[in-house]
């Protein structure tokens, strides 16, 4: 109903500006041809008339013998009658053979203004002609002794007149109608792409995100289209990212839960389970309790991370959070047999919060211990220039294949699965890091180390102090 009532609007408006071009089309030029007409007309009369009435000038007085004399110059005028009146509009001449009015009296309204001692003029426009009207005075000695009147009837430039506004009505009618069927095929084509637009916007609205709006050309619509096409690509992105995301963080999340209620029917089942069998599965419990917590925190994290909810900055010193994150690793590391260090070639300071750097220092440092052998090390480094704060946490662990690279940073995601669950991750600490980085204006990389291991590289821009040095 819309698309329709867009196209009558279209059609509408481009046939109601063509008609009004139209009804000015044909009324112009007529109204010039007549005014040009009239005008020509009262030239051609006034001269005619005011040459019979210089003929009649000098008569002491009008009777119609010297009258009849005197107007053979008439004949010559064209004009269709001539009257020729004394001072008390009677008439002495009719040029008019049947049914003359000599000898009557004439009180026209261009004689009387004649006898008044004005010239007068007047043509309209009738009965498919041209009717013009025209008088003059006859003076003698500065005294009105008469009045001379002509009367034209021209049907020969009134019939071309109507030729003219016949022609005009008959290509006004043919551009009519080429722009009645020209304006429905365009409303038509251009309200087709909008249908195709709005078509794809319902598509999409009902959940399928894979159409597109494919409406052609190199205009504004076709701007609008391409932008929406964009969009939709990042909605399906998107919306392929939510899915995988709920699909991993619900097999995340029933995983440990489905080993507690195992552990858990186990021990209610088995009414002769010893001592020692019953703590090891209550630790069993406890454990899987912890990889449920800390899925959960994560998951919490990362929610507001993709909500916006994010801390206001403050400068933060990077190099302390480097020493705690080390310390408190380093239990984990001697239990594992991996040499863990940290080396601050020159401190920085950033934009941030303290959780979120010790964030970051924490899990990129914990996952370089967890994928390494017994005789490993983890080195972090932190260092940089003038504008950037670099921390480098390197390893010589398993390291990552190059085919994992470009996604080790995705939720969920493990290299390994089977040996990431039995280290405890939760395939979110990567993902945490690089959303934290990113929202701080930073950037990781992951990369392999020469010799075996891998290499994680976080920059973020160095803050200025609040004299404007950066530190």
């Amino acid at each position: 109903m819309l698309r329709a009532s867009l196209q009558v609007k279209f059609s509408v408006s481009y046939i109601a500006v063509i008609v009004a071009v139209l009804v000015l089309m044909n009324s112009y030029p007529i109204i010039v041809s007549e005014n040009l007409v009239f005008r020509s007309k009262e030239t051609t009369m006034k001269s005619s008339v005011s040459v019979m009435a210089t003929a009649l000038t000098g008569l002491a007085e009008l009777n119609e013998e010297n009258v009849a004399t005197a107007m053979t110059v008439a004949e010559e005028s064209g004009v269709s009658r001539i009257l020729v009146t004394d001072d008390a509009g009677r008439v002495l001449y009719d040029s008019r053979e049947t049914d003359s009015a000599q000898g009557r009296y004439a009180f026209y309204t261009e004689i009387v203004q004649a006898l008044h001692g004005n010239d007068a003029f007047s043509v309209a426009y009738a009965d498919d002609a041209f009717q013009s009207r025209c008088s003059s005075p006859v003076i003698y000695r500065s005294q009105t002794i008469g009045a001379v009147y002509a009367y034209e009837y021209d049907t020969e430039q009134a019939a071309l007149l109507r030729n003219l506004q016949s022609t005009l009505l008959r290509i006004s009618g043919g551009v009519l109608i080429f722009v009645v069927l020209i304006s429905i095929l365009l409303s038509r084509v251009l309200t087709r792409r909008f249908g195709v637009l709005a078509g794809t916007i319902r598509r999409m609205r009902e959940g399928d995100y894979g159409g597109r709006a494919n409406v052609g050309g190199h205009d504004e619509i076709a701007d609008i289209a391409a932008e929406f096409n964009s969009l939709a690509d990042r909605l399906q992105s998107t919306e392929e990212v939510r899915r995988r995301f709920v699909a991993d963080a619900s097999h995340e999340l029933k995983t440990p839960l489905a080993g507690i209620r195992l552990l858990a029917d186990s021990i209610l089942q088995t009414e002769t389970m010893d001592g020692d069998t019953l703590r090891e599965f209550v630790g069993d419990i406890g454990l899987e309790s912890e990889r449920l917590s800390r899925i959960t925190e994560d998951l919490l994290r990362l929610t507001r991370l993709d909500s916006g909810a994010v801390e206001g900055a403050e400068r933060v010193a990077v190099a302390p959070a480097v020493a705690r994150a080390v310390h408190m690793l380093r239990l984990v590391a001697q239990e594992r047999g991996v040499a863990l260090s940290a080396h601050v070639e020159r401190e920085g300071t950033v934009l941030a919060t303290a959780d979120e750097m010790h964030q970051i220092v924490y899990n990129l440092t914990e996952n370089g211990i967890k994928y390494n052998h017994s005789g490993g090390f983890v080195r972090v480094t932190l260092s940089g220039d003038d504008r950037t704060v670099v921390l480098a946490v390197e390893d010589n662990g398993i390291g990552i294949p190059d085919g994992d690279l470009p996604r080790i940073f995705d939720r969920f995601y493990r290299v390994d699965k089977m040996r990431s669950r039995a280290y405890g991750g939760t395939g979110l600490g990567l993902s945490i890091v690089s959303d934290t980085v990113r929202r701080r204006g930073g950037t990781v990389e992951a990369a392999q180390r020469e010799g075996g291991g891998s290499v994680f590289t976080v920059r973020l821009p160095r803050a200025a102090e609040e004299g404007g040095a950066q530190t």
